[in-house]
Formats: C-alpha cells, structure tokens, sequence
C-alpha cells in the first residue's frame, strides 16, 4: 500500500497524559490507524519501553510499515519501539501471548473511524462518494453492508437502524429499502443508500448534518460488531492490565459512551478516573472537526489491597 496515511489523531496529548507512559512502560494501541498515537507514546516509552498496536483494518497494518519507516528517519529508537499486528482490540491476550506478556501498563482505544478509512472509496465508509457499500473494517470476515441489506427483513433493519444510528425515522427507511428489493433496485453502492435515506429523512434546521449520517453509523457498527467487541475488550480490560495500568478510550457516540461509562463503573478491579469525560479542546475542533464528538475516559487498575471490601449481607 502506497498510500500515506492522512489521518490525524484525535486529543493526542490528552490521551498520552491519561495512560501516564514512562521509561521502561509496555503500552497497547488497540486502534493503530494512521499511528499517530503509537507515534507519541513510542517516544514517551524510552527507554526500555514497547507499543503494541493493533487493528482489525488490514490496510492500516499494512500502512504501519510505511508510518514506522519515515518515524525512523528522525526517530529511529521509536521506531523500533513499535510493533503492528492485524487484530481486533478484543484479541489483546493474543498479541500479549505473542509478545510473551502476562500484562502491560496502558491500553489506548480510538473507537473513531480514520481519515484513511473514509478516504478509501472501496471501503463504503463515506457516503460524499460513490463506492460499494461494505462498511467492514476486516473484509476477509463478515458481510458487507450490501449483502445485509438483502438478506435482513424489514424489521431487522428498522431494528438496526433505529438501536445504532438512533434514527427516529428507521422504520421509513427500512420501508424504503425492502420496496427497492422487491422493485429489483438492490442497494449496492453508498450513494445508492445516501439517496434513498436523504428522500426518507428531513434535513435538520438547526444542525449541518447529512440525513443519511445516522444510517450509516448503524450499518457499520452492525457489520463490524462494534459494541459487542467493546463490550468483550472492556470485561477483559483488567486482565490485561499490570497493578496500577491504565486505560484511556476515546468514543465518538453516545453508545460508545455509555458501554465505557457504565463498563468502568461496574469493575471493582477498576478505579474511574474520569467522572465526566474530557473533552478536545475548541483550538483542536477548529483544527480538525472529526474530534468534536470525542471524549475520553480514563480508569486504573487497582492494586490487589485496594480492592473495595465486599459488603456483608
């Protein structure tokens, strides 16, 4: 791949400072993407330290080689810090196994799509251009959105649609789609699903949102299991985690959030450190929009004598 990764990385200095990386420190990026982060913490790990990243998007594990060779030219130590391995961020113990790691010291998840990943028309992500709609991070596994859409009935998709995009108008659109079936109009491409949506859903007065934004979020988080393999990375968390080992996960929605918020409260291996989620700042949002969404939660693993006593009945 030859492609140069565009991607820039979301409240980087937050979340550095939120996994407090030191000498000697084996930090986990869960989400490498455009490895930015990695970058930072490889850098804030010397010496003696180690990154670890992953990701379930083949063509990001791919890039990383090319995003490790140029930090090598002004960083060379950092670079070689790094190590890649195409994973999903709920297979931690695998590349902890394959590293010969009982545990480390941070975890870092980036739940945000990347620029790369939009930016790739093959991919489905963006719906400002035309491209097959697939919508999957590893498309080795799975079945692309498209395929989904013929397969699923009516309900299912208004079900989807309305649980993971929180479109109130889910059932409109689920009517739309089956017709277009049962008419021979498969939906195959994004524009395919943006225009049917935008003649189902009224444009919002008073927020620049594209109808068809919810719709999709839905279709990617249901192909891609997205809060399902949240839910299962974030129950292991404190397995992972050494004594005092920090995890920090930046989410871009509401039910990204809640799975966080509620999924760090309910451990009592875990000390939430973050009561209410950071937020970018307005000079970051202004430099780079995506990040308007994003907010970080942080929480530590407790040492064994600090766990809470368990109350008698």
């Amino acid at each position: 791949m030859n492609t140069p990764t565009i991607h820039v990385p979301v409240m980087p200095e937050e979340s550095i400072a939120a996994l407090e990386p030191g000498p000697g420190k084996t930090i986990i990026d869960g989400t490498f993407g455009g490895g930015g982060h990695s970058s930072l913490l490889a850098a804030s790990v010397l010496p003696g330290g180690r990154v670890i990243g992953l990701d379930r998007d083949e063509g990001a594990v791919e890039r990383s080689q090319q995003i490790i060779e140029r930090l090598a030219v002004h960083a060379p130590q950092a670079a070689a810090a790094i190590t890649v391995y195409c994973a999903s961020y709920h297979q931690i113990d695998r590349a902890l196994a394959a590293e010969g790691l009982d545990g480390v010291d941070g975890i870092l998840l980036d739940l945000g799509l990347s620029s790369d990943q939009l930016a790739d028309r093959s991919r489905g992500f963006s719906f400002s251009v035309e491209g097959p709609l697939d919508l999957r991070f590893d498309t080795s596994s799975g079945e692309p959105a498209s395929r989904l859409l013929k397969r699923w009935n009516e309900k299912q998709i208004a079900d989807v649609i309305y649980r993971y995009g929180e479109e109130r108008f889910s059932r409109r659109i689920a009517r739309r789609i089956v017709q277009a079936r049962q008419e021979g109009q498969a939906i195959e491409t994004t524009t395919d699903l943006a225009e049917l949506v935008r003649r189902c859903v009224p444009r919002s007065k008073n927020h620049d949102i594209d109808p068809a934004t919810r719709t999709f979020q839905a279709l990617r988080i249901a192909a891609n299991d997205e809060l399902q393999i949240l839910e299962q990375a974030l129950s292991r968390a404190a397995d992972w985690l050494n004594p005092d080992g920090r995890i920090a996960v930046i989410s871009f929605h509401s039910l990204e959030d809640r799975i966080v918020k509620n999924q760090f409260r309910d451990c009592p291996r875990l000390e939430v450190l973050t009561r209410k989620p950071l937020r970018p700042s307005d000079t970051e949002t202004q430099h780079n929009p995506r990040a308007r969404s994003a907010k970080l939660r942080i929480a530590r693993r407790r040492r064994d004598e600090e766990m809470p006593a368990v109350q008698p009945y």
